[in-house]
This record gives C-alpha cells, sequence and structure tokens, in this order.
C-alpha cells in the first residue's frame, strides 16, 4: 500500500495592527497565496520558505500601516508666542502718574468706588499719600500710592470667593513667562522698569521697579543708622 502522506499543517498569522491595515486571521496551508507569492509544498525547504513569505507580507503590511498612523499625526503645537513686557498700567492708571491725573481717572472708572478727598490720606512717618478705594465688582480693595508727587505702587485685593489664585498665576505665565521667584507668599515678576507680583490670597500689585529700590536703599541706610545709634546709646552704661 502506498503511505499516505500528512496534511499540511496551517501557519497560523495574528494580526496586531488597526482594522484596515492589517493581514485576516487566516490558516494558511501548502499552495496558499500571500500577497500574490503562492506558498510551497510542505516539505521542511517549503515550510521554510512559506514561514519567510509570510514575515514579508506582515513586515509590508506593519510598515504601511505605521506610515498611515504617521499621516495622522498631529504636527506639533506652534511654539508660544515671546513674552510680554511687564504692564506698568491697568485701566488706564499708569505708574509715574500725578496725583490729579490718577485722581481724575479713578472718578471715572465706577470699578474703583472713589469717593474724592476722603479717599486720600498720608502715610504715618513720611510725606508719601495714599489712595484707598473699594470696589462693587471682582476687586475688593485697592490701593495707590506717590512718592514724590508720581504713582509708584498699585496693589489689588480681588475676591477670592469668585476668582483663584492658580487661575491668575497660570494667565499671567501665559503672558509674560515664568516668574523670576516663587514662595508661598508670592509669585514675583520684574523687569528694569516694573516689578508685577501675585500675592497670597489674591492681591496683584504693580511697582515702579527704580523707585522700590531706590526706597529699600534708603530704609536700609535708615535701619544701619538706628542700629548705630542704639550701639551708642548702649555703650554709655
Amino acid at each position: 500500500m502506498r503511505k499516505r502522506s500528512a496534511p499540511a499543517r496551517p501557519f497560523t498569522v495574528f494580526s496586531a495592527f488597526s482594522s484596515g491595515n492589517s493581514l485576516p486571521l487566516t490558516n494558511l496551508y501548502a499552495g496558499s497565496i500571500v500577497n500574490g507569492m503562492q506558498v510551497p509544498g510542505c516539505c521542511m525547504k517549503g515550510r521554510f520558505q512559506a514561514f519567510c513569505l509570510i514575515f514579508a507580507a506582515v513586515f509590508s503590511l506593519a510598515a504601511r500601516a505605521e506610515a498611515s498612523l504617521s499621516a495622522g499625526q498631529p504636527s506639533a503645537p506652534p511654539q508660544p508666542d515671546a513674552a510680554q513686557p511687564l504692564p506698568d498700567t491697568f485701566r488706564g492708571i499708569s505708574l509715574g502718574m500725578d496725583l490729579e491725573t490718577v485722581k481724575r481717572t479713578l472718578a471715572e472708572d465706577g470699578i474703583f468706588g472713589y469717593r474724592g478727598e476722603r479717599d486720600i490720606s498720608l502715610i504715618p512717618g513720611g510725606t508719601r499719600l495714599l489712595i484707598e478705594t473699594s470696589g462693587p465688582s471682582f476687586l475688593v480693595h485697592a490701593w495707590f500710592q506717590f512718592h514724590d508727587g508720581k504713582l509708584y505702587n498699585m496693589s489689588f485685593a480681588l475676591d477670592d470667593g469668585r476668582l483663584d489664585y492658580f487661575t491668575l498665576f497660570s494667565s499671567l505665565c501665559e503672558k509674560y513667562g515664568e516668574p523670576q521667584s516663587v514662595d508661598p507668599a508670592a509669585a514675583v515678576w520684574e523687569s528694569d522698569a516694573v516689578r508685577l507680583s501675585l500675592e497670597r490670597p489674591l492681591t496683584v500689585k504693580y511697582l515702579d521697579a527704580v523707585v522700590f529700590r531706590s526706597l529699600l536703599s534708603a530704609e536700609y541706610d535708615n535701619q544701619v543708622q538706628e542700629d548705630r545709634l542704639r550701639d551708642d546709646f548702649v555703650s554709655e552704661f
């Protein structure tokens, strides 16, 4: 009797690609067609050749799938614009303005609730003037400080029930870049001309950086002088 040959073993191809770019889950036998190529008979050499052809077909499909996926990827997001210069103006009031101009601007803007001369006071211990107002909206309190007749400090306490620190911080970073310093009390942006800070719980402050540094220097000199006088007095005993 003639010995019956064993049936060809199937080669099962498993697909891991997205639909539309994958090889169907198919049992391939000797004599099957793969990407237009015929798999040889089920001898050892034929099986090895069939495996090579199957691998080549799968690799080709994988390459096409990867190219398709790459083509569908969104382009890299555009780089953000350069940071804007730090502002020295809020609602038409600018650092360096004289007292009368600030008073007139406040009176024309209802958000500040300016009541006239009764909102103006002299800062104790010096000749600096202060305007303090309160507003009916997001602005709770506003302070405007003058040195030598010029506005050098604007501070705005905001309603933390309607606004939050993180939202303001994110907005300022988007406009002016990362702050020069951040700590639990405040984030500070600073240029040669302006010092902008966001202070907790929710206050935005604009400072004339040149005047601010000169006042700090003067206060330091005064403190040094005070310490010297104290030491001289103590040495008398």
